[in-house]
């Protein structure tokens, strides 16, 4: 199946409902699991991921697959530890690639007996049972943050609490601040000392917890806004002080003509012409899940870039640097990678191919960075567009309201 996308209006002027946070929907599930606490599905976010995570707090079955959803593999490995559950959790054959064995091994020092079930590192693994009884552990900062995260999560229920020492850089701090924020929304607290958080043993009460609006979902509105003559897009929900890391969004956008007008409720997006950037350069370490938008927004607008903090790329559902690369050569654009974690491109371009069509790689967010270009290159394909339903399953009927074409044929 292959979408192609055109847009013919001179204004896209539309109110956009957008999901609810996945980033928070399943720390939260995970602190309401821990807690006791009935799960409902009403106020948590109706992406692929989430709902997997869902499933695999709620199922009996011994094996849980959650085919392409990195985080319900990180938590659901360490809440089944921290629960004396047996468990075998696989995925598919890319989340076979992502690397698990720095959760597993901090795991294994609390006393987790975890063993892996092919290839050394990597899914699927199998959880002993074993009931958890260290209180301290190591771990590298420079692979996920995820892992900090499923080590948070489970740290109050530890019958000593935990002690988390980082080593080195830690990636996507934002989201471990997120965390924490929700933790301690919950009625559990934390001592931060530079590289250490210590988490005593405590009660989860997420009573009364409401989920944001997801701001990742946001940034693919603000690159229309961006590559659009004229835009007044309003989006409901949306707040300036969120726990979200991807909340800069508004801060990046508002170099690329877009103006966030912030009022009790929502924000509203609206075109305006900043001094011309003769180039951006930004550090997503904090963000990276956005980066993917922003560098496509900056070719489309011939802004050339220098783009950094994006190590973690490489690991997502597909190497999302090698697939930048590859889509982003289709329009003339030839971005390179002078060092790890870094994209740039120098403004050189070569004619684009007639015709184009977007490969996604199973990555969702190929599919939503991509789709704005049909503003500036009518008539481009997105293939398996059903990829959006990991994070933002209304993704093409909510485009289609704000003026896309969108026509569906077979490839």
């Amino acid at each position: 199946m292959l979408y192609q996308l055109n847009f013919k209006a001179d204004k896209i002027d539309c109110t956009v409902n957008l999901p609810l946070s996945k980033s928070i929907s399943n720390r939260l599930l995970i602190i309401k699991a821990l807690s006791g606490e009935k799960m409902v599905s009403a106020g948590i976010s109706d992406s692929d991921d989430t709902q997997v995570l869902c499933r695999g707090l709620r199922t009996k079955s011994e094996t849980v697959d959650v085919g392409h959803a990195g985080t319900s593999m990180r938590f659901l490995t360490a809440y089944f530890a921290a629960t004396a559950q047996v468990k075998t959790i696989t995925g598919s054959a890319r989340m076979q690639e992502r690397p698990i064995r720095d959760l597993i091994d901090a795991l294994n020092q609390l006393g987790a007996d975890i063993r892996y079930l092919a290839k050394e590192g990597f899914p699927p693994v199998q959880t002993s049972g074993k009931q958890l009884s260290g209180n301290a552990v190591h771990i590298n900062g420079n692979i996920s943050s995820q892992f900090v995260t499923a080590l948070l999560l489970i740290a109050p229920v530890l019958p000593h609490g935990l002690t988390i020492h980082i080593n080195g850089e830690l990636v996507s701090e934002s989201y471990v601040k997120m965390t924490l924020e929700l933790m301690q929304q919950a009625r559990v607290s934390a001592k931060i000392d530079q590289q250490t958080i210590a988490v005593a043993a405590q009660k989860y009460n997420a009573t009364g917890i409401e989920c944001e609006r997801d701001w990742s979902a946001a940034s693919y509105w603000y690159e229309i806004a961006a590559l659009a003559n004229n835009a007044n897009i309003q989006l409901p929900g949306i707040t300036c002080d969120s726990l979200q890391g991807d909340a800069v969004t508004a801060r990046l956008f508002a170099q690329l003509g877009v103006e966030t007008v912030f009022y009790k409720g929502g924000a509203l997006l609206r075109k305006w012409q900043p001094q011309p950037l003769s180039r951006f350069e930004f550090d997503f370490i904090n963000a990276p899940d956005i980066a993917q938008t922003v560098a496509v927004c900056l070719c489309m607008k011939n802004i050339p870039f220098r783009l950094t903090g994006l190590k973690t790329l490489r690991i997502k559902e597909t190497d999302r640097i090698a697939a930048l690369q590859n889509e982003l050569e289709k329009f003339g654009f030839s971005v390179k990678e002078p060092q790890t974690g870094v994209i740039e491109w120098d403004g050189e371009r070569r004619s684009p191919q007639k015709e184009i069509s977007i490969a996604t790689y199973h990555d969702h967010r190929m599919a939503m960075a991509f789709a704005p270009a049909a503003i500036v290159f009518p008539g481009i394909g997105i293939e398996n567009p059903n990829v959006v339903s990991k994070s933002y399953p209304q993704f093409w009927k909510t485009l289609e309201g704000a003026g896309y074409l969108i026509t569906a044929k077979n490839d």
